[in-house]
């Protein structure tokens, strides 16, 4: 259980942060506000968009336009994918890909597979 005296910005990037140790990114200054860096964590293939509820939920609403921005910012940027990461408020990440990126995993992880 959180807290309930921080701010949703702590949350948010506390969030990041850890995403971006867990993929070894970066964390986008300011959660991509500005006009070149979009997106809250970059790596050199990915964009990533983090969204945490501060409570613990069992349910999170997601916004088509969430996914549709990001892959659009993530186009502008050069990047080949990109995935909304959403965290229940229980610290738990779940990353949100399109089912070409998906495709492409599962083909890698049965290509590592067979060696």
């Amino acid at each position: 259980m959180r807290p309930k005296n921080f701010s949703t910005r702590y949350y948010s990037s506390k969030q990041e942060k850890k995403v971006a140790k867990a993929v070894q990114g970066k964390q986008v200054a300011n959660s991509g506000a500005t006009a070149f860096s979009k997106g809250d964590v970059r790596t050199d293939d990915w964009l990533l968009e983090c969204k945490t509820h501060t409570e613990e939920r069992q349910q999170f609403t997601i916004k088509k336009e969430w996914i549709e921005k990001n892959r659009e910012e993530a186009f502008q940027m050069g990047k080949h994918h990109s995935a909304v990461v959403i965290d229940f408020g229980d610290g738990e990440q779940h990353y949100l890909i399109s089912e070409r990126d998906f495709l492409e995993l599962l083909e890698h992880l049965r290509e590592v597979n067979k060696e």
